[in-house]
């Protein structure tokens, strides 16, 4: 590559973040409220990456302890709808009253064949703090028929529309949020030189680099020659159904397994017609299967579980979906947030949208530690503005 510091503009800053998913902004922010002069970098869109694709539950680690007893997974989240909603109410370290909460709680429900299970596990100590069981009066409308045999446990966590998140914490950070080309880039010491989708150049002079690009991390890291973390990618195949829904349905149908049998999260096209964006256990044996496989497989579920549902007139997509995480021996999925330091810079995943604040905070902490004299943060260039990516399921050309 050419020497990309010819006519560069230097910027010098406390911090710099590559990746404008939730994590990344949600680090942003803290780190100006923090007194550092932060900047965050991001190739295509905000929220582009697995944000879009996150169902938007912010997990208090109920459907994590489906054996009956606390797991580690279960406790890393279990402060987080708190937390969530207090940035909701406009009371918490980030200002979200501008997001959109979809649902201030989600349900866990299962069929008959899976009653006397159930009760037991809800019985447990360990569930009896998290879940309420719903009176048939107050069941959502979708299980309010003849034909539902099963039961329904409320759980006390929200669920938020992922890119209305996005949204409201990166308004007013935008001023500190640079649009680049994707790998125009060179990294020189502690500095790295980016070009701008206007084709201007910026040499950051940086004193801690952040990443927080998701599946980007990995090529990040390679063109730094920092060897460690190693990343793995867990995929996914959702689905999603839109056609003859009439009910937003927020829910795990419990399975014979830990994980849930099928989720449902509930959105809205451009259209204005209702989505079911279809996760859990589904979605992780469909990498098995064509997506014409996952498809028909997914009706059957549907049909299965809510057989007075009429889907006959609906359409059908699959997304299929690379979770990054870091690499776990035997390739097993990380209990909570990671973010490890080499020279300078930082690594990090929030391995689940819910951890972003946590996340935050451990980077912010291991910042501190350097003890870096904060800069003022005098006026930045003005620069390309990032736009915000799209709900997947609201691009037309997915829908057969």
């Amino acid at each position: 590559m050419a020497d990309m510091n010819n006519s560069a503009i230097d910027v010098n800053v406390d911090v710099l973040i590559v990746g404008g998913g939730i994590a990344g902004l949600w680090a942003l922010a803290r780190l100006k409220q923090a007194g550092y002069k932060a900047v965050l970098l991001e190739s295509e869109a905000l929220g582009a990456g697995q944000t879009r694709y996150a169902q938007g539950i912010i997990h208090g680690g109920t459907k994590y302890a489906l054996t009956g007893k606390l797991t580690a997974s279960s406790e890393a989240v279990a402060g987080m709808p708190a937390l969530w909603r207090e940035c909701f109410l406009g009371k918490g370290e980030i200002d979200l009253s501008q997001a959109t909460l979809l649902s201030d709680a989600h349900y866990l429900w299962s069929t008959s064949s899976l009653t006397s299970r159930v009760s037991g596990f809800f019985a447990s100590k360990v569930m009896r703090a998290r879940t309420n069981e719903v009176e048939k009066k107050s069941r959502p409308k979708l299980f309010d028929h003849a034909d539902f045999k099963g039961q329904i446990y409320a759980l006390d966590e929200p669920v938020f529309d992922t890119l209305s998140v996005v949204r409201a914490i990166a308004a007013p950070l935008i001023p500190s949020i640079l649009a680049i080309r994707k790998d125009e880039f060179q990294h020189r010491g502690k500095s790295l030189t980016v070009e701008s989708f206007d084709g201007q150049r910026y040499a950051f002079n940086y004193r801690k680099l952040v990443l927080m690009a998701g599946q980007g991390n990995r090529a990040l890291l390679s063109a730094l020659n920092i060897q460690t973390p190693e990343m793995q990618l867990r995929p996914l195949k959702m689905v999603i159904v839109r056609g003859g829904l009439q009910d937003m349905i927020y829910a795990h149908c419990m399975g014979a397994s830990v994980n849930p049998r099928v989720t449902i999260t509930s959105h809205f096209d451009k259209q204005g017609d209702i989505v079911w964006y279809l996760g859990g256990q589904l979605a992780e044996d469909g990498v098995n299967r064509s997506n014409t496989e996952q498809i028909e497989v997914a009706k059957k579920e549907l049909a299965e579980l809510i057989p007075w549902l009429d889907l006959s007139s609906s359409q059908w997509a699959v997304l299929d979906i690379d979770r990054a995480e870091v690499r776990k021996e035997g390739s097993k999925r990380p209990d909570t947030f990671f973010a490890e330091e080499s020279d300078n810079v930082i690594t990090a995943w929030p391995t689940k949208m819910a951890l972003a604040p946590v996340l935050a905070e451990q980077v912010i902490s291991m910042i501190d530690a350097a003890n870096i004299a904060r800069t003022p943060d005098d006026v930045l260039p003005c620069w390309p503005i990032a736009s915000y990516a799209e709900l997947p399921w609201q691009e037309e050309a997915r829908w057969s």
